[in-house]
């Protein structure tokens, strides 16, 4: 079977990723999956190693410390993360994805960049004797931390709350629809359109999951919406999630992956690295914060749905 661009964009692109991988990563990688899966039999696990080797080639890289070496490792690191994006849509693609595969992903994502954190900041200390680096290696490795579990709790938190919701519903009106969480004749989905996080967001919805949620099941007005306190605070911000989407580019624009290219790319090709990484790291809590207060709100409308859900029972 020979595969096409279009059909890697349509199968394996995610419905909304982060800016620097929908801008400066999908254009390449998207064309080296369709070489690479009607050309050879390589496997994403292949790749998923060969990523993480690349990785710590970049490593080795930033551990020299001088301004040549440090551009090669940028370099380094950013086809790493190529290669990193390849293996999931390679699996997609051909469906060979495994839960090794998912799992050897991630772990060597967090190794790749503990190492890298450790070569680059010890390499910048040993060169310049200035402790601050090593101090920013301890800030670079706990907000990659911070972030990726930070992400995981928040989508288990917000399942959490749909599921109570559905249920809640489920009681009201035996007739509901679980799928939706929409009582058959009754006002109350359960989902405003924002209510999934990054973690559900960017993964790849099946043709069936698309088709579901295209289909006009549930009247707009109908739905109950998670994030109905929030719109009503910052009007703009529809605009602005409306023109991103458009791109396929997702509102948390400085999440894990920003942060992690500008420490290991931005920083060490200009040569600016602790002015980049302290901002990257500003910006990373300042998105990271958004989305705490963006949760604390939607959990507000969680009870007041809740709440009246209750009072329909009664």
């Amino acid at each position: 079977m020979t595969f096409t661009l279009d059909e890697v964009r349509a199968q394996t692109y995610k419905a909304r990723d982060a800016w620097w991988t929908v801008w400066l990563v999908d254009p390449l990688a998207g064309r080296l999956v369709v070489i690479t899966a009607n050309r050879t039999s390589i496997t994403p696990n292949q790749i998923t190693w060969g990523a993480f080797l690349l990785g710590l080639a970049a490593a080795g890289c930033f551990l020299r410390a001088e301004w040549p070496w440090l551009v090669a490792g940028a370099l380094l690191y950013h086809l790493s993360f190529v290669l990193d994006c390849m293996d999931g849509k390679i699996a997609r693609l051909k469906g060979t994805g495994t839960v090794l595969g998912g799992w050897l992903d991630y772990v060597f994502d967090r190794i790749r960049v503990l190492t890298c954190t450790l070569a680059l900041m010890w390499g910048q200390y040993q060169a310049t004797g200035q402790e601050v680096y090593l101090l920013l290696g301890v800030a670079v490795v706990f907000l990659d931390m911070l972030r990726y579990v930070d992400a995981l709790q928040i989508a288990k938190v917000r399942r959490q709350m749909r599921t109570r919701l559905r249920r809640a519903l489920a009681e009201t009106a035996p007739d509901a629809d679980l799928a939706t969480g929409v009582p058959g004749g009754m006002p109350g989905g359960v989902l405003g359109e924002d209510a999934d996080l990054d973690a559900e967001e960017n993964r790849v919805r099946t043709p069936e999951e698309l088709a579901a949620a295209a289909a006009p099941r549930v009247r707009p007005g109908d739905q109950v919406d998670l994030q109905e306190e929030f719109r009503s605070r910052f009007t703009g911000y529809l605009r602005i999630r409306d023109r991103l989407r458009d791109h396929r580019v997702r509102t948390h624009l400085v999440s894990g992956i920003e942060f992690q290219m500008a420490v290991f790319i931005i920083g060490p090709l200009t040569g600016q690295i602790i002015p980049v990484t302290v901002g990257a790291a500003a910006l990373l809590l300042v998105f990271e914060a958004a989305i705490m207060y963006k949760l604390w709100l939607s959990s507000r409308d969680f009870a007041r749905a809740l709440a009246r859900t209750q009072e329909m029972a009664m």
